[in-house]
């Protein structure tokens, strides 16, 4: 999938020469750290054979986790009567054994994973079990822990276990990002960068619900995809995304948000209507120029900008009323779209096909921004804010799905970046096109 690799292999925190070892701890403020080695290069002969090879693994990660799943109960009760926990480290070594796992079977990471849950595999995991813990939320965490798992089943990362590890339950992020990644494996011997950013993510979240039902922590696991530590930059995209959101949200408008988005489904719909034919005129106009026409990019560039103020609003990713003529700098939560440039007649040729794997991802990632708009609903017209973690979850989002209708609908040849790590803090923003 061209556009989704960085020109330098990514090492993740931990990962450069003479870093500090993994077991130096988590930073300030958290139990659970993902940390990336991992050089995208991939084996296409284990690649082939992965799930084979992996089922020594499932079979010792099967009967961990029943031990596991034992030691949360006898952690339950320890703590409701005592306010600690008992056990060691077992539990954060099955977080870490589990993670490695996932990483290899998800092909989010290459090596054949030790038994046991050892330091040092390309895709670790950094896990500190808090001695103390509150008492309310240990009694009543199989109900606190349901919108976390329901997060992690859109991953495909919360399994009829509750996340860990044993089972899973749903064909979610993290199956489509094998399920592309396999081919792109085969056919490159790499994993694709944004593929191998997002599964990374995945199998983070995946790992703090596990952390947070299984007692190893009570602090709720962090939906913030600008957590992690990616590695180097990836590469520039001329479709990109700024956020000016300040969490806050008005109850009266969250709870008829949907009301009040009405007008503007009537028309996005009618300015959809024009927007087609618009972009079977630049289909024609790209294939024999090379490059798509001035007026016709500015026109699809406002719809699909439109659309992404819209998605915004109706998902409570921000919270002011949109306008409707989708112009650049009028929303919280906006696109920068860089000017026409030359695209491949090929690509252009063979765009519907070529865009196949994205809309896969797209759909993936349309339940979890489902989610985000379920557990941001809930908590704005409750609290009056949307949580930071759920907010950032829901751009990044947006973003991909506005990158995917931009190459889509012609506006770019430049694929989407599957990875959370492009809204990384100090990403360069795509150039602005002209008014």
């Amino acid at each position: 999938m061209n556009g989704e690799e960085s020109a330098a292999p990514p090492a993740g925190a931990g990962g450069e020469p003479g870093r500090a070892p993994v077991t130096e701890g988590v930073r300030e403020g958290e139990q659970v750290r993902i940390v990336i080695r991992d050089d995208l290069e991939r084996s296409r002969l284990t690649v082939g054979f992965r799930l084979l090879l992996a089922i020594p693994h499932l079979i010792f990660l099967s009967v961990w986790g029943l031990l596991a799943a034992v030691m949360a109960v006898i952690n339950w009760f320890a703590i409701l009567f005592s306010g600690r926990t008992v056990g060691g480290d077992l539990q954060t070594r099955f977080l870490r054994y589990f993670t490695h796992v996932d990483a290899y079977l998800y092909l989010a990471a290459n090596p054949f994973p030790p038994f046991g849950g050892g330091e040092g595999y390309p895709i670790d995991l950094i896990a500190v079990e808090q001695r103390r813990q509150n008492r309310w939320k240990t009694l009543f965490r199989l109900v606190l822990a349901v919108p976390a798992l329901i997060l992690g089943a859109a991953f495909g990362a919360s399994g009829i276990y509750g996340g860990t590890g044993q089972a899973r339950s749903s064909f979610g992020v993290l199956g489509v990002t094998a399920f592309l990644g396999w081919f792109a494996a085969l056919a490159r011997a790499r994993m694709p960068r944004g593929l191998r950013d997002l599964s990374a993510y995945a199998l983070w979240y995946s790992a703090q619900a596990a952390a947070y039902l299984l007692l190893v922590t009570d602090r709720y696991p962090n939906s913030d995809p600008l957590a992690p530590d990616y590695g180097p930059p990836p590469p520039e995209h001329p479709v990109g995304i700024s956020c000016d959101d300040d969490l806050r949200r008005s109850r009266l408008t969250v709870f008829f948000r949907l009301l009040l988005w009405l007008p503007h489904l009537v028309w996005l719909l009618l300015w959809g209507v024009v927007v087609f034919f618009a972009i079977v005129a630049n289909w024609f106009v790209t294939l024999f120029a090379a490059t798509p026409a001035a007026s016709l990019h500015r026109f699809i560039s406002a719809y699909v900008r439109y659309a992404t103020h819209n998605y915004a609003f109706i998902t409570l990713v921000a919270n002011p009323f949109p306008g409707f003529t989708g112009r650049e700098g009028t929303y919280p939560v906006d696109l920068s779209i860089a000017p026409p440039a030359r695209q491949n007649r090929w690509k252009t040729g063979f765009r519907i096909i070529l865009a196949i794997p994205a809309l896969l991802v797209s759909s993936a990632l349309g339940n979890v921004l489902s989610a985000v708009a379920l557990f941001g609903w809930f908590t704005g017209l409750f609290l009056g804010r949307m949580p930071e973690g759920l907010r950032n979850l829901g751009v990044f989002v947006l973003r991909y799905q506005a990158q995917l209708n931009a190459y889509a609908w012609l506006i770019t040849d430049a694929y989407p970046f599957s990875g959370p790590s492009q809204e990384s803090p100090g990403q360069p923003a795509a150039a602005t096109a002209p008014a």
